[in-house]
């Protein structure tokens, strides 16, 4: 049976103090043990732990030293690390959290408290891993919409960073624009259930194939479903609004104005703007200043007259991008 407990490496240079942590913690966790801050390095090299727990003082390398050093390292960085010491000092703790550490145990040591804050900061741990696991989806999906269109990774790589840019200049918080900036290449997902002979077409759309294109905003939405994932919420809302129209005039459900949420407001412009400057197989790049006159003469029509705005505000910011990822 594979073993599946989490593992703990435990640091500390008195045998007696590495007895009691083990004889606290055997039944729940795999333990590795270090009796100094060179032996602890070499052992997470070899196979990094969930967490450490790292005594403070030790000679030659202090539990300080090592925390250091493992935040400076891009593979070990997010590897919790809770000292376990006897100084029992604000400036001292003070500087083991500004070193990174995400908490302090007191020696002499209480069973409940090694516990709950090993528990504690596992979990965390979880969440964060969950997180990740979630985004690295929500990419992939997006990375499979492209083989089902003519545009590129870098048009969806740049309407996103433009998205963000925008979402700021909103006033929106860094996460929101950052989760909007995750969310946003997923706002073609749609695209995957929109059969190849109309996907693929190298010229001009039937008007029964346009119909039939302007599915897509609703098949993205049932593919993200339900979730209690914020991040594929808000890629959800992206995927079935960013067609909407500030005057009323888009699809799929004709909403005008603010019934639009700000995200799909924000990402049509966006995705607007990459598209007219960006060559395709079945048209040209439009020079920058006849897309920005364009998206000028669609303020209050296709686009929130405010975002409009912004966007001009921001233009700097957003040729940057456009010159950073040229396809």
């Amino acid at each position: 049976m594979l073993n599946n407990k989490q593992t703990l490496l435990i640091v500390d240079d008195e045998p007696v103090n590495l007895k009691v942590l083990n004889n606290i913690l055997k039944d729940l966790y795999k333990l590795i043990f270090a009796k100094n801050g060179a032996d602890a390095l070499r052992l997470i090299e070899k196979d990094a732990p969930d967490l450490i727990l790292l005594d403070v003082m030790m000679p030659e390398m202090t539990g300080y030293d090592v925390c250091e050093y493992l935040k400076k390292q891009a593979a070990y960085k997010s590897i919790p690390i809770i000292f376990v010491t006897a100084l029992n000092d604000a400036i001292d703790e003070a500087k083991g959290l500004n070193l990174g550490a995400v908490d302090y145990i007191f020696k002499p040591v209480t069973p409940a408290v090694v516990k709950a804050r090993v528990k504690t900061h596992l979990s965390l741990v979880d969440i964060d891993e969950l997180k990740r696991t979630r985004l690295q989806v929500i990419q992939r999906l997006g990375k499979a919409s492209e083989y089902k269109d003519n545009e590129t990774g870098m048009h969806i790589l740049r309407m996103s960073h433009y998205s963000k840019v925008i979402s700021l200049a909103c006033g929106h918080s860094r996460k929101e624009a950052d989760d909007l900036l995750h969310a946003a290449p997923m706002h073609d997902i749609g695209k995957i259930g929109i059969p190849d002979r109309i996907m693929l077409k190298p010229g001009k759309l039937t008007d029964e194939e346009f119909e039939e294109m302007k599915k897509h905003p609703e098949i993205g939405a049932e593919i993200l479903g339900e979730s209690d994932s914020d991040l594929i919420e808000l890629a959800k809302v992206v995927a079935m609004t960013h067609h909407e129209k500030w005057d009323g005039s888009g699809y799929p459900k004709q909403l005008k104005g603010e019934e639009i949420p700000i995200v799909g407001r924000i990402v049509a412009l966006a995705d607007v703007f990459d598209a007219l400057t960006s060559e395709r197989p079945y048209k040209h790049a439009w020079p920058v200043e006849e897309a920005v006159d364009f998206i000028k003469s669609q303020k209050g029509k296709h686009f929130d007259p405010k975002l409009v705005d912004i966007f001009e505000q921001e233009l700097d910011k957003i040729l940057e991008i456009k010159n950073n990822w040229k396809d």
